[in-house]
C-alpha cells in the first residue's frame, strides 16, 4: 500500500506545483477520469492526451492551488483519500467567483491501480 501512496504523493505534488508532467508520470495510457459535483458528473475523459490537454488548460484557471492530503483508504485495487483544497482563483469564473478569491473544498479522490499504474481516477466534491 506504501507504494500506491508514493504514486498517489506523486500526482498531488506535480498538481501543487502545476506539473502536469509529474501528474501523469504514474498513469496508465488509457486512464479515465471523472471528475463529480454535487453527484453529478461534470467533466468524464479517456486517455492521457485527453487529460494532459485537460490538465494544462486548468492551470490558467488558478494562481495557487494546494491540494492537502487527509486520509489513505486501501481497497483492492483502488485507493480513496480525502483531501482538503485550497486555491486562489486567476480568472472570473462565471458562478459569480472572481479573479483573486479564495477557493476552499473538503473531498475525495478514488485512484484505481493496474500493476503500478494509476488507471482511473475520479475527482468527488
Amino acid at each position: 500500500m506504501k507504494e500506491r501512496e508514493a504514486l498517489i504523493d506523486s500526482y498531488i505534488e506535480g498538481y501543487n506545483h502545476f506539473d502536469v508532467d509529474k501528474m501523469v508520470s504514474n498513469f496508465d495510457e488509457n486512464i479515465v477520469f471523472k471528475n463529480v459535483s454535487n453527484g453529478e458528473t461534470n467533466m468524464s475523459l479517456k486517455g492521457l492526451k485527453a487529460f494532459i490537454e485537460q490538465a494544462e488548460q486548468a492551470k490558467n484557471y488558478f494562481s495557487e492551488r494546494t491540494q492537502t492530503v487527509r486520509s489513505f483508504v486501501h481497497k483492492n485495487d483502488e485507493t480513496e483519500i480525502e483531501i482538503d483544497y485550497v486555491a486562489i482563483l486567476a480568472i472570473d469564473f462565471p458562478n459569480g467567483l472572481k479573479k483573486g478569491d479564495e477557493l476552499k473544498l473538503n473531498g475525495k479522490s478514488k485512484f484505481q491501480f493496474l500493476e503500478d499504474k494509476i488507471i482511473r481516477l475520479t475527482d468527488i466534491s
